[in-house]
């Protein structure tokens, strides 16, 4: 082997040695979606930096099975590839992994000595060396995480729309196998997202009634794992035909997201991972994590912050309660609170209710029987309301319901003695 066989390029100069086999290490600063290749591999796409190229440059990777890719960690860790051959397309060059003769190793970014250098992950083929490390400590040294352009570049879920382009940087809280082992995101950033448009006719709930999530109801076990403030955006991934697997995630990890498209199902909104969808996860200490956990401690030890952003600076004088000692609290609080019956105050939106008309809420007899469909940014649940429960509750809001069917306002309602089945 000669020596050259390690000696590493700068990405600017290897950009320019197309169909010839170099030597990289880079820093991580992008990774895509795992998914299968159009034959029978498994493909995922790495992008690194150096000091020649602060736009770095893409490293494609095909192995034989999904654990035999990269499996990065965290934005700035070190990526080292000997062997990758120099391809070009009309946008840029890349470098291409070959699964016969290419070898990586990946090393944890941030401050380390060079005596703890060692990969956390390599291909088979690799051989490691004692000159690697320099390079590696050179890299660590001149890299600085660019936190405010994390922070930038990002929307909050409060300022997601429709759209198929969209940055998010949140944590995953959780993943599941919705049906036929597709994978389903549960992410949070402390925020809420705002009220989605309502256009299910009011008519309609008894046959088509509005879903109260997208997924099996999941255990309580879970629920209680969740916050409870902020919502708890789905997010499914589309990979075509193509079925990934839980193990292509990480779950309590904060992830800066790529090309994420955002749309309105039923009245709820839902993420989706694209083919093309770009990951970055970030390290617990890192600063843009922290500035989203400060908000959000900041918002939780507030007297008002479990009220809805878009109900500030307060929710309208429409509804009222006989009960404004009771402190405010989500949905996501009485779903998971551990006594069965309780009294709570939340600010919450109608988006249905059964039966649709409000001449219709009491029966030929006169008893009230009334199911509300309520949500706010936690949770969407079902209320009911049977005969004494329904008095009282128009008669402590007059005109309650004259705004059943107001939307996109969130209104303040008590629950007494609320039973949760």
């Amino acid at each position: 082997m000669r020596v050259d066989d390690y000696k590493f390029m700068d990405i600017v100069d290897a950009m320019a040695c197309v169909n010839q086999r170099v030597n990289l290490i880079g820093v991580v600063v992008e990774t895509g979606v795992p998914k299968r290749s159009k034959g029978t591999d498994y493909f995922c796409s790495v992008k690194i930096i150096d000091e020649s190229r602060a736009s770095g440059i893409h490293i494609n990777f095909f192995a034989a099975s999904m654990e035999r890719l990269p499996q990065v960690e965290n934005v700035g860790d070190i990526l080292l590839v000997s062997h990758v051959v120099v391809k070009t397309r009309p946008s840029e060059p890349y470098a291409l992994f070959n699964k016969t003769f290419s070898h990586f190793a990946l090393f944890e970014g941030g401050d380390s000595s060079i005596e703890e250098l060692v990969p956390y992950q390599t291909s088979s083929r690799y051989k490691p060396r004692d000159d690697d490390k320099k390079f590696i400590m050179k890299l660590k040294k001149w890299y600085i995480p660019q936190n405010t352009n994390v922070l930038n570049e990002t929307l909050f879920l409060r300022e997601i729309k429709e759209a198929e382009n969209l940055k998010l940087f949140c944590k995953i809280l959780h993943i599941s196998n919705v049906k036929d082992n597709e994978p389903m995101l549960f992410v949070w950033d402390g925020t809420d997202t705002p009220p989605a448009p309502l256009e299910a006719k009011l008519e309609d709930e008894m046959e088509s009634p509005l879903p109260l999530q997208f997924e099996p109801s999941l255990s309580r076990d879970i629920l209680c794992t969740f916050p409870t403030v902020g919502t708890i955006l789905r997010m499914s991934v589309n990979q075509g035909n193509e079925k990934l697997g839980l193990q292509c995630f990480r779950p309590n990890k904060w992830v800066k997201l790529t090309n994420v498209k955002c749309e309105v199902r039923s009245a709820l909104w839902i993420a989706t991972l694209m083919p093309f969808s770009k990951i970055s996860y970030m390290r617990d200490d890192d600063d843009a994590v922290t500035s989203r956990l400060r908000s959000y401690n900041e918002r939780y030890a507030s007297k008002w912050g479990r009220m809805p952003f878009t109900s500030f600076p307060w929710s309208s004088d429409i509804t009222g309660t006989s009960h404004s000692d009771v402190p405010f609290v989500t949905l996501m609080d009485i779903l998971t609170y551990p006594e069965v019956m309780y009294k709570y105050r939340c600010v919450v939106r109608v988006v249905a209710t059964i039966p649709c008309r409000a001449v219709d809420f009491r029966s030929p007899s006169g008893v009230y029987r009334v199911r509300l469909t309520l949500e706010d940014p936690t949770a969407r649940i079902h209320a009911f309301l049977y005969a004494e429960d329904g008095v009282n509750a128009f008669t402590l809001s007059k005109i309650f319901v004259s705004v059943l069917f107001f939307e996109p306002n969130y209104e303040v309602f008590d629950f007494l003695n609320f039973l949760l089945c």
